[in-house]
């Protein structure tokens, strides 16, 4: 299967740059996978469309603020961090910038409410570096970076992040800190679109997935078979799999908030026939067409980059030529893409 297949026209305009002015304000695009028919909507009118019974799975991981600016001493000249993970104790694993001049032995800090200084340890593939960070003053390592890190917004926002950005670049349901990166479907969701949900009979269960560099790492190969997608930690409790595991009895439907819910709650079920177990582990499975899903039967998601293993794994559950075409009515109808755009919900 090539790449190309997956490849689209967007306007640069479409492309949203802030998020809507309130919360859960975004358009919804719902597509039947069954019949191929669109219908224009509103996130407000989620818990309308869903039915009792459904059980909505979202992920509550929490974005920490992994995107750390400062500069190289003694020579002050200018650095920035994107920490991708910790790889053990005070070691993480990071993209820097400028890569060529920050080679093993190097030293860095940043500075603001509090101060992290670094090392640069080794040289990685792919403009990594292992760094080793230490708080200057001997606390918390995560506090600090909490403290003066930046929200690790998508390079396709061409923008600085804001305050604003450190509360609506998080879903409602964040609990666990750990991500890079928003699981953006969750950022349609409001208290009172939830509540209304309740009402109307839909569970709601949450998972974790830890999103790294793997959900967004690039295709860099030209055959879809030959991707690799980094691992990526997960957890999932006891009370969300009874619950995800009693829909599957009953054959009611579980409708997965974004694509990194839908590879966890798939990747479980394919290692554990078809029911999903509590426990935590790590999910590398890539998702594209031909994939056959045991769990996932509805999918609220954004719209997705050309040639992403995102965009692959949306094909995968709506088919590619119904999906693109959907994206052609989206790209018509000037609907907002990306992590702040609107919102897609396929049946």
């Amino acid at each position: 299967m090539d790449v190309r297949d997956f490849d689209f026209d967007l306007p640069a305009e479409l492309i949203a740059q802030e998020p809507p002015p309130l919360r859960g304000g975004s358009r919804l695009l719902i597509l039947n996978r069954g019949s191929g028919s669109l219908i224009h909507s509103t996130i407000a009118a989620l818990p309308d469309v869903l039915e009792a019974g459904d059980v909505l799975v979202v992920n509550n991981t929490r974005v920490f603020p992994a995107r750390l600016l400062g500069r190289r001493v003694p020579s002050g000249g200018a650095v920035e961090l994107l920490l991708i993970g910790r790889v053990q104790g005070d070691e993480w694993e990071a993209l820097v910038h400028p890569g060529q001049k920050l080679k093993p032995g190097a030293q860095v800090v940043f500075e603001g409410a509090r101060t992290v200084r670094g090392e640069i340890r080794e040289r990685r593939f792919h403009g990594r570096r292992l760094v080793r960070l230490w708080s200057d003053d001997g606390g918390s390592l995560d506090a600090a970076i909490d403290a003066i890190g930046h929200v690790p917004l998508p390079p396709y926002i061409k923008r600085s992040d804001c305050d604003d950005d450190r509360d609506r670049y998080q879903t409602i349901f964040a609990r666990s800190r750990g991500s890079i990166a928003a699981p953006t479907a969750g950022l349609h969701f409001t208290p009172s679109v939830v509540a209304a949900c309740v009402a109307r009979g839909i569970e709601v269960a949450e998972i974790t997935l830890h999103i790294g560099y793997g959900t967004f790492q690039p295709v860099r190969v030209e055959r879809v078979e030959e991707h690799r997608i980094e691992p990526e930690r997960f957890e999932i409790g006891c009370v969300a799999a009874d619950t995800i595991n009693g829909a599957l009895l009953d054959g009611r439907r579980i409708v997965a908030v974004g694509t990194t819910t839908t590879r966890t709650l798939e990747a479980v079920a394919g290692e554990h026939d078809g029911r999903i177990v509590a426990g935590g582990g790590w999910a590398d499975l890539f998702i594209y067409p031909g994939f056959a899903f045991r769990v996932v039967s509805g999918l609220l998601t954004n719209f997705h980059l050309p040639r992403s293993s995102l965009l692959m794994l949306v094909s995968a559950f709506a088919g590619r030529e119904r999906l693109l075409g959907a994206y052609r009515r989206a790209v018509a109808d000037r609907y907002r893409f990306y992590s702040y755009g609107d919102a897609m919900l396929i049946l």
